[in-house]
């Protein structure tokens, strides 16, 4: 999901420890179906209560948090409101997606084959409204704030860097730097080591820091043709250019730096018209919906309230939950860092 920039933008490798003391703004959706995709079975089977319901959301947002937490980092997540009306076709193709690779899932879980299971198990997370509730009751219950945004995530955390709210914001896609984050977190939620997808090895994931004016010096580019550079290579919102990665979605705007030359030189060489509303997607990126106000207030680390929603109503080990819980209390203690919102502000 999301834009890929990934080979144009410069990245700085940096560590959890460095974070410590800064807000962090994390777009709650994208950090919740990493969770979802990356916690689960050898087969791909989703982390599940006796119940057959989803865990990996919870189990994630525990685990990662209390990790951040020991590190000093306040973090503070954005959920999603109500997504553009051109988003219509990409949420109804995600739809699609997931169903074709259930149906894959199912398939090589047939046939034994467990490793091309789980690949295509990933790709089948859902997020329920259900689940959302859930994540939230146990961000309440951990003592970390959180909002609503009024559309995207990634736009309101974007906002909150640029009004001084936040140090950064924090995804693993680069939409955030077409909202004009002046500040990019990656891999916070997926940090340490994973194993590479059909192969017998692994490789240690570090947290990377992407800054938003460097993006802009290195490309030699202004934000409004960094814009344009996602939108000929695909963003959330429509499909891009078929056979137009971001480098050559980069050369193609070095020479057509408006919208309106960019769109007739795609429609010449490549035959390719916007099917989505492409000024309509251009000035969302500019002028998304945000708030100015911050997020809720957090309530202090409620331990009894975070062990009734994992360990009683979904089976969580209590062992394991009260010594992350613990643990978190005297990360809290010792650093200061139980404050309320706007004293982290």
């Amino acid at each position: 999901m999301g834009v890929d920039l990934g080979d144009l933008v410069p990245r700085h490798p940096t560590t959890l420890e460095a974070l410590g003391g800064r807000i962090v703004a994390f777009d709650a959706f994208n950090v919740l179906y990493q969770f979802l995709a990356s916690i689960r079975q050898e087969d791909g089977t989703p982390l599940m209560d006796f119940k057959g319901r989803p865990t990996g959301h919870l189990s994630g947002l525990l685990y990662r948090n209390a990790r951040m937490i020991e590190n000093g980092i306040k973090p503070v997540f954005v959920f999603d409101g109500k997504p553009p009306g051109f988003k219509a076709k990409e949420i109804e193709r995600r739809k699609e997606a997931k169903k074709e690779a259930e149906a894959k899932w199912r398939e090589a879980l047939d046939y034994g084959r467990i490793e091309e299971a789980k690949k295509f198990a990933q790709a089948t997370s859902r997020l329920t409204p259900e689940m959302v509730a859930e994540a939230k009751a146990l961000l309440t219950a951990l003592g970390i704030p959180f909002m609503q945004a009024p559309s995207e995530g990634e736009a309101q955390a974007a906002h909150m860097v640029k009004k001084g709210l936040a140090y950064a914001s924090a995804s693993q896609d680069y939409d955030s730097i077409l909202f004009g984050s002046p500040r990019l977190l990656r891999n916070l939620s997926i940090t340490g080591k994973r194993k590479v997808p059909r192969q017998d090895r692994y490789v240690l994931v570090e947290p990377e820091e992407i800054v938003f004016d460097e993006v802009l010096s290195t490309l030699q580019l202004e934000r409004e043709q960094v814009i344009l550079v996602g939108m000929l290579s695909g963003t959330d919102f429509n499909e891009g250019v078929k056979g137009v990665g971001a480098k050559t979605a980069l050369k193609i705007v070095k020479e057509h730096k408006t919208l309106a030359d960019a769109k007739s030189y795609v429609k010449t060489k490549y035959g390719y018209e916007f099917k989505e509303d492409a000024e309509g997607i251009f000035d969302f990126f500019l002028n998304p919906p945000v708030e100015d106000t911050g997020p809720a207030k957090p309530g202090q680390l409620d331990t009894d309230a975070a062990r009734k929603l994992l360990v009683e109503q979904h089976d969580f080990s209590e062992e394991r939950v009260d010594r992350v819980l613990n643990g978190m209390e005297k990360s809290l203690k010792e650093k200061g860092a139980q404050k309320k919102i706007e004293d982290w502000l």
